[in-house]
C-alpha cells in the first residue's frame, strides 16, 4: 500500500464488496459486515484469508468469508485494512461447518473459528513446503483375501470397509471386542476410504490414544500421507500440521479434540473412538461435542462416520434406533471366545463363601485372581476410581467426615506420614479434633491409587508394583508377574495381556449424582476389562459390585449395546438427553432471570429449576422435544444477543446439551 493513501482507494473492478467475520464477541454482532476491497488488495483478499477491519473505531480481526458483487447495506461501506496473510485458512467447508455448529449450540460463528483455525503462526507459512510423499499405490483393498482380518470378526465390517473404497458415505456405530486392536481397525477404514479417493478425519479422546493411532495409520498409509493434530503440539507444530491438511498435502488428519474440524479435501469419513470420554467435550464458548461436531459434518459432507468404543453412550445407541447408523458387533459366539472371565463380588453364591464380600474392599474372590495370576507370571491390573493416597478422611470415633476448620472443605492424607491437609485451601490441619465428639484419630474414608499400592506391595512382596495416573501416565508394561495400580483412563497396555483386572471401589462410580453415573462406570469397566487375557488363556475380570446392578450385568455379558438401549429406553420416559433437547442457563439470579423473559420459547418448552451452581449464582434447565432443538438455539442466542445490545452487566452461560446436569 506503499504511495497510496485513504481519498486515493477505489475499489476493486470484481466482486468488490467482502462479507467478513469480526472476531468480535458479541451475540448480536453475529452476523457477516461488509466491507470494500481496496484494488491493492484485489489478488490476496480472497475467500478464507485472515483481514484487518475498522469497527466501532477498532482495528480488529476477521475472516473474510465470501466475495460478492454488491452489498445489500445502503449506507457508505469501509474499505479492508489489510490481508492478514494470503494464506486462505479457512475452507468453503469448514465455514459451513462452523456455521452449523454455531447453530445448534446458540453461540456465534466468532468463537467457533477461533475453535476450528489455529493461531497463525508466520514464519510456518513462510516455510518451504515440502514436497508430498510419493505415492506409493493405493492401500489394499479391504474386499480381497489379501485384506487385513482384524474387521472380519464383525459380520458387517467387510461391507463397511468396501463402501468406504467405493465412495461410499456408511456410518456406523461399531462395539468393539475386548483385546481389539482398535487403532488397527481405524487405519484399516481410514486407508479403505483413502484408496476410494477421499480424505479422512479421525479424533481419540488424548495424546496417549493419538500417539497408538499414529502407529497404525502410518503403518496402513505409509509415510507421509497423515498428520497428527493437538493442542499439545505447541503453536508452530500445530500450524505445520493444520496447512498440510489445509493445502491438501495429506489426505488424512488424526488427532484429539483440536482436530474435528480439520480442513480435508473430499472428505469421506469421520470417526471418533470412545465418544463417551468427557475429554470430547470442549471447555470453551459455545461448548461443543466432539461427537456431535464431527456428525454434523458427515452430514453436510455427505461423508461416513464410524462412532467406536468398548462401550456406547446413549447419543450413539440413538443414532441407531433412528436408521442414521447402522450396527457392527461381534456375533455372540465370538465375543464369548474373546472375553475374560468376569465375575462379581456381591452376587448369592460368593456372599455365601464369603461374607465380608459385602463389605472388604478387596473380597477373597479379588485377592484369588490376583495370587492365581502373580503365580501364574501373569501381570495384574487394578484400577482404583480415586488418585492420591487418601482423598477423604473421617473421625475414627464417630465417622463424621473430617472437614477444614477454616473453609469447611475436605481433610485429605497426601501420604502415610504427612499431617491432613485441606484439598480446597491447601491449609494443614495438623491439631485436627473432631467437632462432634472430640476424637483426634482419623481413618480412610476413601482409598486412593498410591494408598492402593502400597498395600497391595506389603500383600504381595518382591512382586514389582506401577502405578499410572495424574502424575505419570503408563503406556505400557511387561508382560510378567507384577501389579498395575491405575486411575481409570490411564490403564497402560500389558504385553500379552493381564491376567487378572480388578475393578475396585464401585460404589464410588455408581453412586455418583450424575444423569451417566451408570454409562460412565461401565465404559471405565469395559476399557479396563479389554485388556486383560481371553478366559481360554487364563484372564480374569472381578469388579467389587452386587451382580444385580444393570451396569455390572452389561459388563458381565459383555453387553453394551444392551445397556445403551436401556439407558435411552429410560431417559425417554423421564425426559432426559439424549431423548429430548436441554440447555443450561447460569449466571446470577437476576441475570439468568433476565435472559429467559428475553427468550421467546419454542412449544412445547419446559423452564426447570433454579438450582444453585458454584459461588452465588444459579442454573435453570430449558427442555424441549429434539424437533424443536433448533427454535431453541436460535431464540436463546436472539435473548444473549438482545442483552449484550443493552450491555447487560452480569454474564449468563448458555450451554446446548450439557454433559452435567445435576
Amino acid at each position: 500500500m506503499t504511495g497510496t493513501t485513504r481519498s486515493d482507494r477505489r475499489p476493486a473492478d470484481g466482486s468488490p464488496v467482502a462479507r467478513v467475520c469480526v472476531d468480535v464477541p458479541l451475540a448480536h454482532l453475529d452476523r457477516p459486515f461488509d466491507y470494500l476491497v481496496p484494488a491493492e488488495l484485489d489478488a490476496s483478499a480472497v475467500p478464507g484469508v485472515r483481514v484487518k477491519v475498522r469497527f466501532a473505531g477498532q482495528l480488529v480481526d476477521g475472516w473474510l468469508l465470501e466475495r460478492v458483487d454488491a452489498s445489500g447495506h445502503t449506507g457508505r461501506l469501509a474499505y479492508l485494512e489489510k490481508v492478514v496473510s494470503p494464506e486462505p485458512v479457512l475452507s468453503p467447508e469448514v465455514a459451513r461447518l462452523a456455521r452449523a455448529v454455531a447453530d445448534r449450540y446458540a453461540g456465534s460463528l466468532a468463537d467457533v473459528l477461533r475453535l476450528a483455525v489455529p493461531p497463525r503462526h508466520a514464519r510456518v507459512e513462510k516455510e518451504t513446503r515440502e514436497p508430498t510423499a510419493p505415492d506409493a499405490g493405493p492401500p489394499p483393498d479391504p474386499a480381497r483375501p489379501d485384506a487385513p482380518d482384524g474387521w472380519r470378526d464383525y459380520p458387517a465390517g467387510p461391507a463397511y470397509l468396501r463402501a468406504l473404497a467405493d465412495g461410499r458415505a456408511p456410518r456406523a456405530v461399531w462395539s468393539a471386542l475386548p483385546g481389539e486392536d482398535w487403532a488397527a481397525r481405524y487405519a484399516e477404514s481410514v486407508a479403505a476410504t483413502v484408496a476410494g479417493g477421499r480424505g479422512a478425519v479421525v479424533v481419540v479422546a488424548d495424546n496417549r490414544d493419538l500417539e497408538r493411532l499414529d502407529v497404525a495409520v502410518g503403518a496402513a498409509l505409509g509415510p507421509g500421507r497423515h498428520v497428527c493434530l493437538s493442542a499439545a503440539l505447541g503453536p508452530a507444530r500445530r500450524y505445520r500440521a493444520f496447512l498440510a491438511a489445509r493445502r491438501g498435502d495429506v489426505p488424512v488428519v488424526i488427532g484429539t479434540r483440536a482436530a474435528m474440524f480439520a480442513p480435508v479435501e473430499r472428505l469421506g469419513l469421520v470417526a471418533v473412538w470412545d465418544d463417551g470420554d468427557d475429554l470430547h467435550a470442549e471447555p470453551r464458548a459455545p461448548y461443543p461435542h466432539t461427537r456431535e461436531v464431527l456428525l454434523t459434518r458427515a452430514q453436510l459432507a455427505e461423508a461416513g462416520a464410524l462412532v467406536g468404543g468398548y462401550a456406547r453412550t446413549a447419543e450413539a445407541q440413538l443414532l441407531l434406533e433412528t436408521g442414521w447408523a447402522r450396527e457392527v458387533v461381534a456375533d455372540r459366539a465370538t465375543v464369548r471366545a474373546r472375553t475374560p472371565a468376569i465375575a462379581p463380588t456381591g452376587d448369592d453364591p460368593q456372599l455365601a463363601r464369603d461374607p465380608g464380600a459385602a463389605t472388604a474392599r478387596l473380597p477373597s474372590l479379588a485377592w484369588t485372581a490376583a495370587r492365581d495370576a502373580v503365580r501364574a507370571d501373569l501381570p495384574v491390573l487394578v484400577q482404583v476410581p480415586r488418585r492420591g493416597y487418601l482423598p477423604s478422611v473421617s473421625c475414627a470415633d464417630c465417622r463424621t467426615p473430617a472437614r477444614c476448620p477454616h473453609c469447611a472443605g475436605p481433610l485429605a492424607l497426601p501420604s502415610a506420614t504427612a499431617a491432613p491437609a485441606c484439598r480446597w485451601c491447601g491449609r494443614v490441619a495438623a491439631a485436627y479434633a473432631c467437632p462432634e465428639c472430640g476424637g483426634r484419630r482419623l481413618r480412610a474414608a476413601v482409598t486412593g491409587a498410591r494408598r492402593t499400592a502400597e498395600e497391595l506391595g506389603r500383600a504381595f512382596p518382591g512382586v514389582p508394583v506401577r502405578t499410572s495416573g495424574r502424575e505419570e501416565v503408563l503406556a505400557e508394561v511387561p508382560g510378567g508377574a507384577g501389579l498395575v495400580i491405575a486411575t481409570p483412563g490411564a490403564e497402560p497396555v500389558a504385553d500379552g495381556g493381564y491376567g487378572a483386572v480388578l475393578l475396585l471401589d464401585s460404589w464410588a462410580l455408581l453412586t455418583r449424582a450424575d444423569l451417566r453415573a451408570g454409562e460412565e462406570a461401565l465404559r471405565r469397566w469395559l476399557a479396563a476389562a479389554a485388556l486383560a487375557r481371553p478366559a481360554a488363556a487364563g484372564g480374569r475380570v472381578v469388579v467389587v459390585a452386587d451382580g444385580g446392578l444393570a451396569p455390572v450385568q452389561a459388563l458381565l455379558r459383555w453387553d453394551a449395546g444392551w445397556f445403551a438401549a436401556r439407558e435411552l429406553a429410560e431417559r425417554r420416559e423421564l425426559g432426559f438427553p439424549p431423548a429430548v433437547r436441554m440447555a443450561s442457563v447460569t449466571g446470577v439470579p437476576a441475570a439468568v432471570a433476565d435472559l429467559l423473559d428475553e427468550t421467546r420459547l419454542p412449544d412445547g418448552a419446559e423452564v426447570l429449576g433454579p438450582v444453585p451452581a458454584d459461588g452465588e449464582r444459579e442454573r435453570m434447565l430449558v427442555r424441549v422435544p429434539r424437533a424443536r432443538a433448533a427454535a431453541l438455539a436460535d431464540a436463546l442466542h436472539a435473548a444473549a444477543g438482545a442483552r449484550s445490545a443493552r450491555k447487560a452487566a452480569d454474564p449468563v452461560r448458555l450451554r446446548v446439551d450439557p454433559l452435567d446436569l445435576f
